[in-house]
């Protein structure tokens, strides 16, 4: 910056490839304007599941106002909703990564124009660009962090990605406004087929126009444009290879080594994927043992006290349920068996219509310690307070001596080590 080059054609010959043009670029942008939608959707809908509107305890962004305009209740039908969602908004946003950074690479030399603003119009565009690399670059980042559950940014990824994706999208949508013709002429002007038949050595540069992408002084090719695609889509499958598994389960469970690993207890009736063990959230063997008492609060002060054994007593019922998470993960369906939600309500006199419940657990630190469920998330009938998984006692890790199990509700939201149930709480 202290030593520009005298001229912009000087500026221009610093970037030499001769793949570099408004083609390559406009193929990259293709891709990343079907993806990015759909990840941003998938973002949505998974704000949306953990039902903010229904309680504090539940909304990580207080204050979103007018961005949670779309905000619905989120339904219990299908039970692998929030698998499939969230599977796709993992998935998906890790495969683009090497297309996110192949186009970055293409218009890095836009990213160091001399002057840096020479109007008025042109600084608006370049605050536009700016927000749109950041931003992209923050949500990219952050989001393979938090499927890392590397939390090493500073405050709460929930905040920090819901307020960035719409401030990429933002950006995102004046981009594409201003380019998306350019883009659409660019793509046209050459045929993918006969890209994808040309060798290293009959690559040319692209003609240059008003982009400057294009250099003065290219070097001679290395590489072929068809060989910078391959290179790029190679990586995008190889990450689809190391990420699926987490969504998919199964045998492909297994290859799925960006997935947090390390936190499959073993084999048997509880050999399934964990985020939280009793340890990490400081559950003493007291919080759990034989004085543990679970406490349901209802209408007009009703409350009573149940021992587990008690529990065991009532009626129990079983459901075939997945558990999914925000990271991407998710296990097959388990078989859960317990208590209805909705029986513990008309204990404490919500027979007819059992209201939301405020789930609260004993663990004492560390978030998601209490959620709010909806009427009609304790309504359905395989909304369970679990006692046993798979034929077998819940271990503790897994939440002993009970835990809620709900369809279609983010994992935090199936709450472990449950103490209180308010029928009617809000918390």
């Amino acid at each position: 910056m202290s030593h520009p080059p005298r001229t912009e054609r000087d500026r221009r010959a610093l970037w030499r490839s001769p793949l570099r043009g408004p083609w390559l670029t406009s193929v990259f942008g293709l891709v990343l304007l079907f993806g990015i939608p759909v990840l941003f959707v998938t973002g949505l809908l998974s704000y949306a599941a953990y039902n903010p509107d229904l309680s504090p305890v539940n909304d990580k962004t207080p204050d979103k106002g007018l961005l949670g305009f779309y905000l619905f209740s989120w339904p219990t039908d299908p039970s692998w909703l929030y698998r499939v969602t969230q599977g796709v908004h993992v998935t998906l946003g890790v495969v683009l990564v090497p297309v996110l950074l192949a186009k970055l690479w293409s218009v890095i030399p836009k990213l160091f124009a001399w002057p840096p603003v020479r109007s008025l119009g042109h600084a608006l565009e370049r605050l536009s660009l700016l927000l749109l690399v950041g931003g992209g670059l923050f949500e990219f980042a952050t989001g393979v962090l938090n499927v890392q559950l590397d939390y090493i940014f500073p405050g709460s990824f929930y905040p920090l990605h819901f307020y960035g994706a719409w401030i990429f999208m933002g950006a995102l949508v004046v981009h594409v406004a201003l380019r998306l013709p350019l883009m659409v002429r660019t793509l046209r002007s050459r045929e993918l087929r006969a890209e994808l038949r040309t060798r290293t050595s009959d690559t040319r540069p692209e003609p240059p126009d008003e982009t400057g992408l294009v250099s003065p002084r290219p070097a001679a090719p290395t590489m072929s444009r068809r060989g910078a695609l391959a290179m790029v889509g190679t990586g995008s499958f190889a990450l689809l290879v190391v990420t699926a598994g987490q969504s998919i389960g199964g045998p492909l469970r297994t290859s799925a080594l960006l997935a947090p690993h390390g936190r499959e207890p073993g084999r048997g009736p509880n050999g399934f994927q964990i985020n939280k063990t009793t340890v990490a959230v400081g559950i003493r063997a007291r919080d759990i043992g034989p004085d543990w008492r679970l406490v349901v609060r209802g209408a007009a002060g009703h409350e009573t006290v149940l021992t587990r054994e008690r529990l065991l007593r009532l009626e129990n019922h079983g459901a075939a349920l997945p558990i999914a998470c925000v990271e991407g993960w998710s296990t097959a369906d388990q078989r859960w068996e317990g208590v209805r939600l909705a029986d513990l309500a008309a204990l404490v006199g919500h027979a007819d219509r059992p209201p939301r419940v405020l789930v609260e657990s004993v663990q004492r630190h560390g978030s998601f310690r209490s959620v709010v469920l909806s009427e009609h998330q304790v309504r359905d009938p395989r909304s369970l307070l679990a006692l046993k998984v798979n034929g077998a006692d819940l271990s503790p890790d897994h939440g002993y001596p009970a835990r809620v199990i709900v369809p279609g509700a983010p994992g935090v939201h199936n709450t472990k080590w449950v103490g209180r149930l308010t029928f009617g709480g809000t918390a």
